[in-house]
């Protein structure tokens, strides 16, 4: 499998970025999705997707850096590049008041223009915390195919990720679906179809159970979250394995036998 989504670029993997793969590659992760922040971080991304022959990126500015400067055709220059294989991460998050919505809403929807006017058909990575009443109708009235959006880190119940759903998209877990408090995720995870379901880290967060206390978090984790998925749901470890591949492969067109 790959981890669908971590930040390998951030400073707690300074130094030691290909330990890390080779440490997930022991335990069965064999690949990575770095995934951008911001547009400046965008290029550091690429630059390791070029580095690391099972290392992707993704481009885009995710809504808690709304506030530093953003360049959207040096974003649109590295998603161009083969080696970026999602826009992203964008969307909103009103958890935190800083920066302000207003200021989140503006980088959006300038964001969600620039993918529009860009030519490419890259899958969407979306951060949504507390915000799927306003972004669900958003991405609709955007124009975009709501099969090109995955709700990466979903950290909603069953009624949301219906609605994520009914919008065409996918869905991702994190290590905190392994979480005891995390009942109302688990239940979405175990009504989420099985096409539809993908695994990620979110690395250097949220490691998941039974490594909870361990930080960093890192890609060889989504190991222990998939197969917690794969109990909770009642599936084959074997067949649960091959779906989320699957999923995977199909959504970032990447080709699982390129990680090895």
């Amino acid at each position: 499998m790959i981890d669908t989504h971590c930040h390998l670029t951030f400073p707690q993997y300074s130094g030691r970025v290909e330990a890390v793969l080779q440490a997930a590659a022991k335990r069965g992760v064999v690949g990575a999705i770095t995934v951008s922040t911001t547009t400046a971080n965008a290029a550091d991304c690429l630059a390791l997707a070029r580095r690391f022959h099972n290392v992707w990126c993704s481009a885009g500015v995710h809504p808690l850096h709304s506030d530093e400067p953003a360049d959207w055709p040096a974003m649109l220059a590295v998603a161009h590049d083969e080696r970026c294989v999602a826009f992203g991460e964008l969307g909103l998050d009103k958890h935190y008041d800083h920066p302000p919505l207003d200021v989140q809403r503006r980088i959006l929807g300038e964001q969600l223009n620039a993918i529009s006017s860009s030519g490419l058909d890259l899958p969407i990575i979306v951060h949504c915390r507390e915000a799927f009443d306003e972004l669900l109708p958003t991405f609709r009235a955007s124009g975009l195919a709501g099969s090109r959006f995955v709700f990466h880190c979903f950290t909603g119940g069953p009624d949301e990720a219906r609605a994520v759903l009914d919008l065409g998209a996918m869905i991702s877990y994190t290590g905190i679906v392994t979480f005891r408090n995390a009942r109302s995720i688990q239940d979405a995870a175990k009504i989420t179809p099985g096409d539809r379901l993908m695994i990620e880290t979110d690395a250097p967060f949220l490691t998941p159970e039974p490594h909870r206390k361990i930080y960093p978090n890192e890609p060889q984790y989504a190991a222990d979250t998939a197969r917690f998925v794969a109990q909770l749901r009642g599936e084959p470890w074997g067949d649960f394995h091959d779906a989320i591949n699957a999923n995977s492969a199909r959504f970032f067109r990447i080709p699982l036998e390129a990680c090895t």
